[in-house]
C-alpha cells in the first residue's frame, strides 16, 4: 500500500498507553538482574492501565483498559498479594480492577498449539496490556542465542500485538556483569535489544533500583531511582525523592575556596577559573579584602594570614 493510503490513527486515540513509560500497542522488554523488581514493575503497569492510576505515582494513562497477565514463576495466589497490595499503594479499588491472569501452568511459545491459545484468550479479553513474565519460562526448546529461533517467537508476539493492538511487556533476565549499554545486556540473542518499541531497565545496587527508559519513537528521558517500599503499609515500588541539590557557592565562597587551592592569584587568573564578570570579581575582592578575609601581595590575591600574604 501507499503510505497516504494507510489508515490514520484515530484523532482520540493517544500515543501512550503509560505516558513516557509504554506506547500504545508497543511492544518490549522489562529487563534486569534477578532480584530487581522486574515483576514488580510490569505488575505496577498492568495496575496502572487497568485502574489509570498513574504509574509509580508519576506516570500518567490516558486511557485505562483490561490488563493480561501470565507469570510463570509465581502462584496465582502470590501474584494476587502483589495486585492487591499494588492497588492499595496507588488507591485502586482492588475488586474493581481489570487486571486478568493466565492461570495455566504452562505456556510455550515455542509450540504452535500454545500460541494459536495465546492468540485465542488475547481476542476474547481483548486487553490493552498483556504481560508476559519471563521469557525463559514461555519456551522449552529454543536457545535464548540462537537468533533465528529467538526471532521467529518475537516475530509472532510482534503479530500478535498489530493484529490484536495489544501492547506487549515481555519480562527478561540481563547477563551478570552487564553493559554499559542495558540493551546490550540483555541475556541471549540481540533480537532481544532490537524488537522493542518500549524497553524498561532494571539495575539493583546497594538496596537502590535504577529505572532506565528506553523508547524507539521518543528520546531517552534520564534514569530514575526507585525503592521497593515496606514500611507497614502496602509493598509498592515508589521513585526515589532525591534530596535537593545544594545551593550554589556565592562568588566570595569561591575566591576563597580558589585561594585555598592555590594562592596567590592574580585578578586575572582568578576570573579566568571562575568564569565570572570583571566588575563583580572586582566588588567582591574588595568586600573580602575590606572584611580582613584576603588581601594584595606582590604576587597577586591571597588568603590572609597565609604565608605569602
Amino acid at each position: 500500500m501507499r503510505a497516504a493510503d494507510l489508515p490514520v490513527p484515530a484523532p482520540d486515540q493517544p500515543p501512550w498507553l503509560v505516558e513516557g513509560l509504554w506506547g500504545t500497542g508497543a511492544v518490549g522488554v522489562i529487563g534486569g538482574a534477578p532480584k530487581s523488581a522486574k515483576t514488580w514493575l510490569a505488575l505496577e503497569l498492568a495496575v496502572a492501565v487497568a485502574s489509570g492510576r498513574s504509574c509509580l505515582g508519576r506516570y500518567l494513562v490516558p486511557r485505562r483498559g483490561p490488563a493480561l497477565v501470565f507469570a510463570a514463576e509465581d502462584p496465582p495466589t502470590h501474584v494476587r498479594e502483589r495486585l492487591e497490595s499494588i492497588a492499595r499503594a496507588r488507591g485502586a479499588d482492588f475488586q474493581k480492577l481489570d487486571v486478568r491472569l493466565i492461570v495455566e501452568p504452562v505456556v510455550r511459545l515455542d509450540r504452535e498449539l500454545d500460541r494459536a491459545r495465546l492468540r485465542a484468550t488475547v481476542q476474547r479479553h481483548a486487553p490493552r496490556l498483556l504481560v508476559l513474565d519471563p521469557y525463559v519460562r514461555l519456551q522449552c526448546g529454543v536457545d535464548e542465542n540462537h537468533a533465528t529461533e529467538v526471532a521467529a517467537i518475537l516475530g509472532s508476539l510482534r503479530a500478535l500485538s498489530r493484529t490484536e493492538n495489544v501492547a506487549i511487556a515481555l519480562v527478561h533476565h540481563t547477563r551478570k556483569g552487564g553493559a554499559a549499554d542495558p540493551g546490550q545486556s540483555l541475556r541471549g540473542s540481540g533480537d532481544f535489544h532490537a524488537w522493542g518499541d518500549s524497553n524498561l531497565y532494571l539495575r539493583s545496587c546497594r538496596g537502590s533500583i535504577t529505572l532506565v527508559i528506553e523508547q524507539r519513537a521518543a528520546p531517552a528521558p534520564p534514569a530514575v531511582m526507585l525503592e521497593l517500599v515496606s514500611d507497614g503499609g502496602p509493598v509498592r515500588l515508589e521513585v526515589r525523592q532525591l534530596p535537593p541539590p545544594p545551593p550554589p557557592r556565592t562568588l566570595a565562597e569561591r575566591i576563597l575556596h580558589a585561594l585555598e587551592e592555590s594562592q596567590p592569584l592574580h585578578k586575572h587568573q582568578l576570573r579566568h577559573r571562575l568564569r565570572v564578570r570583571n566588575h563583580h570579581l572586582a566588588e567582591t575582592l574588595r568586600d573580602l579584602e575590606v572584611a580582613g578575609r584576603i588581601a594584595r601581595t606582590p604576587s597577586g590575591w591571597a588568603r590572609s594570614g597565609s604565608p605569602t600574604s
